[in-house]
């Protein structure tokens, strides 16, 4: 495979997060070719004409697509779903977004063979373990946005914390993308020296920065309604990784064999979706919020895996 060989992504979706990572991928200039795709026709032309406008910073070209046509990107993004509510938690979103993933997924048949799925909509680990399911490709192939952004949010609090550059902290929150995720503190680090080995971190309140961490999403969109900023930066991270083969490691929804779900994990990311999942050093009790989360999770599946 050459290396400009995933070169065509597609936006399914393209609302405040679609439109947002659209504008993204073109700022980033990763991409030949983004299609835009929605449920509403009129919407998603609206965008290609306000995003055209953008070409002035960039050489991707972004344009209308039928819905037949993104099963044949070589990137396929979902982002359609309905909008999260005010203390509406991820997991009461399956019953409003589920048949859409299914409308979607089948909407798209047949699906390019070496296709890689991104899915960004809520909840994302459940909706991600349909559409390992539902779309008939590799799992491999299929992955979630996961706890990245959830990651980044906790390295862009640490950094501030230690005066150090969010880069050098390697530190992930890990588990669902939701109630039950956890922060894994025992193989946090800043330049291999333990995280909270360092003076600042000295009785740190644990539960409260998971809490922080956890909901900060929230906390947006009581302010202004909904997140999209973030998580568009995520996704786009995401499918440079997978353009230019960088293999990344990121903490993604990828399904994890031992614990028979799919959740929050560092993975490494190129050309064909998902290379590697790693375990990561925890403690007991991390352990044990890791098994917690993905019996949750497993509930769920179960609930609605009918």
């Amino acid at each position: 495979m050459d290396i400009g060989a995933h070169s065509k992504v597609a936006v399914i979706g393209t609302g405040s997060v679609g439109s947002s990572i659209a504008y993204a991928l073109m700022l980033k200039n990763i991409a030949n070719e983004v299609l835009l795709v929605d449920a509403i026709p009129e919407r998603a032309r609206g965008q290609e004409m306000d995003l055209s406008d953008s070409n002035v910073l960039s050489s991707t070209r972004v344009r209308y697509a039928t819905i037949q046509e993104a099963g044949q990107a070589d990137v396929i993004i979902i982002t359609a779903g309905a909008k999260q509510r005010e203390g509406e938690s991820r997991t009461e979103l399956i019953d409003r977004n589920y048949d859409i993933l299914e409308n979607v997924i089948g909407a798209m048949r047949p699906i390019k063979r070496d296709a890689v799925m991104l899915i960004v909509a809520n909840p994302v680990d459940v909706l991600t373990f349909f559409a390992q399911k539902l779309s008939g490709l590799p799992r491999r192939q299929v992955f979630g946005s996961g706890t990245f952004l959830d990651s980044s949010r906790l390295k862009v609090y640490l950094s501030e914390r230690l005066k150090v550059n969010f880069k050098a902290i390697h530190a992930a929150v890990l588990g669902e993308h939701g109630d039950s995720q956890f922060i894994a503190w025992e193989s946090a680090n800043v330049a291999g020296k333990p995280l909270l080995s360092f003076p600042e971190m000295k009785d740190i309140d644990k539960e409260k920065i998971r809490r922080k961490i956890a909901g900060k999403a929230m906390d947006i969109i009581k302010l202004k309604g909904s997140t999209y900023y973030g998580i568009a930066a995520c996704t786009v991270s995401l499918c440079e990784s997978i353009i230019r083969n960088k293999h990344d490691v990121r903490p993604l929804s990828v399904y994890v064999e031992k614990l028979g779900v799919t959740m929050s994990m560092p993975a490494k990311l190129g050309w064909h979706g998902i290379e590697e999942v790693y375990d990561v050093p925890l403690s007991e009790s991390e352990q044990e919020q890791l098994w917690a989360s993905a019996k949750s999770l497993r509930t769920v599946c179960e609930k609605y895996n009918t």
